[in-house]
């Protein structure tokens, strides 16, 4: 269970036997069902997951009281509302389980007090926070520079795997597009 959180911080961080003793008794597992909320919009963060197994959605509510995926967080990845659990204010956005997942979470206090107690904890905190801000980034130029199709192919290419896991309307929302238009796009690709 273990072993992937170990791999993944070790590409960051090298923890003696001590750290990461410490590091994995901070860590709890989590059980989730698919569908079921994990973080609901207007609660505040209080963890931050490592997905072991499953895929699990970053959303968010928009004008039109439509649900937007704002990312997705498959095996061997952080996850969290990040600004709610940085801040510790109220969510603008929600997790969900899209599949029935495995994870380990760290509490808030738990989180900082490594953070102390480990300087080389803050390498990995900022790593964390580096990557949801290239991968932030990355999304909103896509939606700005790139065409429905060109981010569909770059979703294809990058997370091709995921095609198959998450429903096509999420994969939809998340490409900022509807489900319609994704069918047509993809009927469209498939005769080329």
């Amino acid at each position: 269970m273990y072993d992937a959180l170990r791999e993944t911080v070790t590409k960051v961080i090298d923890l003696n036997e001590d750290e990461w003793g410490h590091l994995q008794q901070s860590f709890e597992t989590l059980s989730v069902p698919a569908r079921q909320k994990i973080t609901e919009i207007g609660n505040t963060e209080k963890y931050l997951y490592f997905v072991v197994k499953g895929v699990i959605r970053l959303y968010c509510i928009n004008a039109k009281s439509e649900e937007i995926t704002l990312f997705l967080f498959a095996e061997n990845n952080f996850a969290s509302c990040y600004q709610s659990f940085l801040t510790q204010e109220p969510a603008e956005q929600a997790l969900e389980a899209v599949e029935d997942c495995t994870l380990l979470r760290i509490d808030y206090r738990s989180f900082n007090r490594l953070n102390v107690d480990f300087a080389k904890m803050n390498q990995l905190t900022r790593t964390i926070a580096d990557q949801r801000f290239i991968n932030s980034q990355k999304i909103f130029m896509g939606h700005i520079t790139r065409t429905a199709e060109e981010r569909y192919l770059d979703f294809e290419k990058h997370d091709g795997k995921l095609l198959l896991r998450v429903p096509l309307n999420i994969i939809a929302s998340f490409l900022g597009v509807t489900p319609v238009s994704l069918s047509r796009i993809r009927q469209r690709l498939n005769k080329k």
